[in-house]
């Protein structure tokens, strides 16, 4: 036994030389296999141990994500904000706030090319992929590489749809899995059909509108049903970038983006290259939201904006408002009060400027609230608490005549003092004897000052009340001067009482609000702040501010027909004003700077008068002149002959008869307009 072990230990050496020689010792062959084998089995085991760790971790992002999806039991109910309309005057809509949604349509219910268009456009492979393109990606990838630069999505209609319907347009890795998922789920849930029905009824196609129905009734003026084939062609070129492609904003884009889906569709083969070449640019209908006016009709839209609320309530229901706006008038206010600024404003150190025009009972036909609506939206023609200067003192005046004072009753225009406080003159000059007619048309301050002494701050006051200015006013002599704050839009509400006979108007934009389906939530029925002043009043003072465009202050804003108007400005030249109306047009103008820098030596008598006779007299084109006040209407509703009361040489009983102590609103007896006093 043991030399059969021996045979079979090899010596140290034999050992050595079997190991280093060839073809000696033991065969290597089979440890070789076993080594190899075991390396296979190692290789085998870590990969199926990562495969499954990766198989469990990707199904644990999925997992993840598949939670963190937003509830999709909404999907037949969207959200969005209302849409409100605003209608001018003749009809025809000039601004829109909020989302329009128009008709749910079936496929069957739309030209056959739109839907095309959309797909050849947007998701050749509609029809066929999952949800998902992996063909697209990889091409839009490559796009992408070559460019440099983003310049193809590869989204499918179903992965745009989960996008528009369920999440954020965010551009992140979480968001990109989300809409791939929901892709999915949408195409397991619904049929091709659906989901492409789904997506032209929910796509935002620009300026508000969602869905090919809204877009095509605001672009077109009509249902998505009659659509044409460039109409269709041009709804599916908005899917790229609405604002960019907008007919509405750039109709050049449009058309070539238009162009560009005629050749998708030949291309995806939908179209032949003579049916494409056939199809001529089309005139635009009428459409549902035009750029009939520019920018600064903002300004007119957003007071408009402002009041609805006080109207209906709160509403999530779509509004259609028709307002008092005349177009024709709001162009000719925003372009001629920027003609002005540019061609007055540097020189005089003025940057801003409003204009306000109003029919005699109040209706506003034009708003322009500033230079630019695009840098500043601040609307200064009612917003803008400035000081009126002179432009208030028809308020001191008429107070003056329904205390008993005349036209021809005559002042002395020297140095005046009045607790201290002594006003002096633009011209810093006296005139001596004046009438209360010339002291108005040279805006005499003296004359004014003293006209508030005799007659009573408070009786001022409650006159600037009656005649709808509700700013804070202090019953003092600084009245006189136009020292506290108004705004244009009331200050010039204020002068159409002297344009209509004597009421009181409250300046209005809303005729009437409705819902889409023609029902009527609102109705301006007519109101106001009732009389103000009687006829021979008003005649009196139309005279009186008549003279002051004949000879007076505001000689630069002389019109060729009757007209009445005053000039204001305020120390150190921060505000200029003209204040004017004739038988048809009421209208206030202001300039000035918005950080109250004074502007060089610019008066009421200057630009601003020039500024309201240029568009004064463009308004009246084609109308006929017309006098302010036709004095037989006024002797026959207060049986006194006119030249007797501007004379102030008529019968005691006319001067007796006027209002006094009533119109004090710190009176005992005087009763707002409308107030029957108890039996």
């Amino acid at each position: 036994m043991r030399a059969s072990r021996e045979d079979r230990t090899p010596s140290s050496d034999e050992g050595k030389g079997g190991r280093g020689g060839k073809g000696q010792g033991q065969d290597p062959g089979p440890r070789r296999r076993r080594a190899k084998r075991s390396l296979g089995r190692g290789v085998l085991y870590w990969t199926a141990l990562v495969a499954l760790w990766a198989g469990i971790g990707g199904a644990g992002v999925i997992a993840y994500y598949t939670y963190t999806l937003p509830d999709i039991r909404s999907l037949e109910a969207p959200t969005r904000r209302p849409s409100i309309a605003l209608m001018s005057a003749d009809g025809v809509v000039f601004a829109s706030f909020g989302d329009l949604v128009g008709e749910t349509l079936r496929l069957e219910d739309l030209p056959p090319a739109l839907p095309l268009a959309v797909m050849a456009t947007e998701d050749r492979r509609f029809q066929s992929h999952p949800g998902v393109d992996p063909v697209g990606l990889m091409r839009a990838l490559i796009a992408n590489l070559r460019a440099g630069y983003v310049r193809q999505g590869g989204s499918t209609i179903t992965q745009q749809l989960a996008k528009n319907l369920f999440l954020s347009p965010e551009r992140t890795f979480k968001r990109k899995m989300q809409e791939t998922l929901l892709a999915v789920w949408l195409e397991r849930k619904f049929t091709k059909a659906q989901i492409l029905t789904l997506y032209l009824n929910r796509v935002y196609l620009g300026a508000g509108a969602y869905g090919v129905d809204a877009a095509s009734r605001r672009y077109f003026g009509q249902s998505a049903r009659k659509a044409t084939l460039w109409q269709s062609a041009m709804l599916a070129g908005l899917l790229k970038a609405p604002s960019r492609f907008n007919p509405i904003a750039d109709p050049d884009a449009a058309a070539e983006r238009t162009r560009q889906v005629l050749a998708n569709m030949v291309a995806a083969g939908f179209l032949t290259q003579g049916q494409a070449a056939a199809v001529a640019q089309p005139a635009m209908g009428r459409p549902v939201a035009v750029a009939a006016m520019g920018s600064s009709a903002r300004y007119y839209a957003d007071w408009i904006m402002d009041q609805v609320q006080g109207f209906v309530g709160f509403t999530d229901r779509d509004l259609v408002i028709v307002t008092t706006l005349d177009p024709r008038l709001q162009r000719l206010a925003e372009d001629k009060l920027a003609l002005a600024l540019d061609i007055d404003g540097t020189a005089a150190n003025v940057r801003q400027a409003a204009l306000v025009a109003m029919a005699p009972d109040g209706a506003v036909r034009a708003l322009v609230g500033g230079a630019d609506y695009a840098q500043s939206q601040f609307n200064r023609a009612t917003q803008a608490m400035r000081q009126p200067g002179s432009a208030f003192k028809p308020v001191v005046y008429l107070a003056a005549l329904q205390s008993g004072y005349k036209p021809d009753d005559k002042f002395t225009d020297a140095p005046y003092s009045i607790g201290g406080w002594s006003p002096r003159n633009y011209e810093g000059t006296y005139r001596g004897q004046v009438t209360l007619r010339e002291a108005l048309a040279y805006s005499i301050n003296t004359v004014a000052a003293q006209l508030v002494e005799k007659v009573g701050p408070r009786r001022v006051v409650a006159m600037a009340h009656r005649l709808g200015i509700t700013s804070d006013l202090k019953p003092d002599a600084s009245l006189a001067l136009g020292s506290y704050e108004v705004t244009p839009l009331e200050l010039t509400a204020a002068f159409a009482a002297l344009a209509n006979g004597g009421e009181a108007t409250l300046p209005y934009g809303i005729r009437e609000i409705r819902d889409p389906d023609g029902k009527v939530l609102y109705r301006r029925s007519g109101s106001g702040l009732g009389r103000v002043a009687q006829r021979t009043e008003v005649a009196a003072m139309d005279d009186m501010l008549g003279s002051a465009l004949s000879y007076g202050t505001g000689k630069a804003a002389k019109l060729d027909r009757p007209a009445a108007g005053k000039t204001g400005t305020t120390s150190d030249y921060r505000d200029a004003w003209f204040m004017g109306f004739t038988a048809d047009l009421v209208t206030g103008v202001w300039v000035g700077n918005d950080d109250n820098k004074p502007m060089k030596q610019v008066t009421g008598g200057g630009m601003p008068a020039r500024l309201w006779r240029d568009f004064m007299a463009a308004a009246h084109q084609g109308l006929p002149p017309r006098p302010l006040n036709l004095p037989a209407a006024a002797m026959a509703e207060n049986e006194v002959s006119l030249r007797s009361i501007l004379s102030g040489e008529g019968p005691a009983s006319a001067r007796a008869a006027q209002p006094q102590a009533t119109t004090d609103r710190n009176n005992p007896e005087y009763r707002p307009p409308g107030f029957s006093r108890p039996n």
